[in-house]
């Protein structure tokens, strides 16, 4: 198991992309500590944790209040001493039209997209650089590559995160801790799952490979940039997005 001993801390990890990368993780040895605000799914995903013989912490967590992510880490360390990896997944989408969009939504997206992200890093960090070893994983999208129309908040948020993966990845660097961020494409959700046909149709369109990534795509990517077989490899951002953005 190439996780063996690891402790990793996924945000927004109770659901979709987060829950999968949580499995992934334990199926290879790691405890899994997980913070969200659904409550009912926390305590799903942790049963199925704990169903794989892995330790499992949870709480309810909003990353946007520096407060409670401190002491969120705080409880981390002292259940299992260190922390070996942080995954910044925690994310919301409030799309509308630049010309409608309020100043809330605004706030709301870059609040959790970003600054939740900003606020983790930065306490975990903090740990990292004192073990001298760690992993970070940010996950973007291709949003905030290309840009997309009814999502200015979303795409600036996701831009702004990987700017900020480069910058800590320098910053962090020479205490052999690593920051990459992923980019996901058009993934297979509850939500996707929800769009009408003809929409999906114009979605598929656009991607060179023809269909949808899963979860599973994503969550083995961020797999192995936490684990010794990418030891070479920091400040970069991988599309998982079948030929979406080339």
């Amino acid at each position: 198991m190439i996780l063996k001993d690891k402790v990793a801390i996924i945000t927004g990890g109770a659901r979709g992309i987060g829950r999968e990368i949580a499995l992934v993780f334990a199926k290879e040895g790691c405890s899994i500590v997980l913070c969200d605000v659904n409550t009912d799914a926390l305590a799903a995903t942790r049963k199925e944790i704990e169903a794989l013989g892995r330790q499992c912490m949870t709480g309810v967590v909003d990353v946007t209040k520096p407060d409670q992510v401190d002491s969120f880490i705080q409880k981390t360390l002292d259940k299992f001493g260190k922390i070996d990896i942080l995954v910044n997944n925690a994310g919301i989408t409030k799309d509308t039209l630049l010309v409608r969009m309020s100043e809330a939504d605004w706030d709301a997206v870059l609040g959790v997209n970003l600054k939740g992200a900003f606020l983790c890093a930065k306490a975990v960090s903090k740990v990292m650089m004192k073990q001298r070893d760690g992993r970070i994983v940010n996950m973007a999208s291709i949003i905030g590559i290309v840009g997309n129309a009814g999502q200015a908040n979303y795409a600036a948020s996701k831009g702004g995160l990987i700017a900020l993966t480069k910058t800590i990845a320098k910053e962090l660097a020479s205490r052999n801790v690593r920051v990459n961020a992923i980019a996901p494409g058009f993934i297979q959700t509850d939500m996707t799952a929800k769009l009408p046909e003809n929409v999906k149709s114009e979605m598929l369109k656009q991607i060179p490979m023809s269909k949808l990534g899963t979860a599973n795509d994503v969550a083995n990517l961020a797999l192995f940039l936490v684990s010794d077989s990418s030891a070479y490899i920091t400040g970069q951002v991988i599309t998982v997005d079948g030929g979406m953005v080339m």
